[in-house]
C-alpha cells in the first residue's frame, strides 16, 4: 500500500477535494441571488477550481503512467491507483457539465436570450455590419 507521504496520493486527495469543492459550489449556485457581481465572482471560482482540477487529474495520469523508477510498487497497486484516479475522473466528468450549462443558462439570461433567441437570430440573419451594430444597441438598451 502506498504511504501518506507518497507525493502522487497527496495529488490525488487534493484532487478529490476539489471534486468536491466544484461540486458544492454548483450547488449553491442556486441560494446565490440570479444576477450580480457575487454570482459571477462564484462561478468564476468554481470554473478556475474546475480549470486546476483538470490539470491536476492530467499529471496524475501522466505521473501514473510513467512512475518513477526509484519508487516500486507492485502491478496491484499500480491497478489500485488507475482505478481511483478513473472513479475520480468520472465524477469530475459528472460535475463539469453541470458547471458548464449554468454558466450558459446565466450567460443567456444576462443577455435576455432565454426568451426570444430564435426571433432576434431570425432578424439578425437579414441585416448588414451597420444594421446589425444599430440592432445590438438597440437590444442592449432595451434591457
Amino acid at each position: 500500500m502506498a504511504s501518506s507521504s507518497d507525493p502522487w496520493m497527496r495529488e490525488l486527495n487534493d484532487a478529490s477535494k476539489l471534486v468536491d469543492e466544484v461540486s458544492a459550489m454548483v450547488s449553491q449556485r442556486s441560494s446565490l441571488p440570479l444576477s450580480g457581481s457575487q454570482m459571477q465572482r462564484h462561478m468564476s471560482t468554481a470554473r478556475r477550481k474546475m480549470t486546476i482540477l483538470r490539470t491536476k487529474l492530467e499529471t496524475l495520469q501522466s505521473l501514473l503512467s510513467k512512475f518513477p523508477g526509484k519508487q516500486r510498487i507492485t502491478e496491484r497497486e499500480m491497478n489500485r491507483r488507475q482505478d481511483m484516479l478513473n472513479k475520480l475522473s468520472v465524477k469530475a466528468g459528472e460535475v463539469a457539465p453541470t458547471l458548464n450549462m449554468s454558466m450558459s443558462a446565466d450567460r443567456d439570461s444576462f443577455f435576455g436570450l432565454d426568451r426570444n433567441r430564435g426571433d432576434i437570430m431570425k432578424i439578425a440573419n437579414d441585416l448588414d455590419n451597420h444594421d446589425l451594430v444599430g440592432f445590438q444597441r438597440q437590444i442592449i438598451k432595451g434591457m
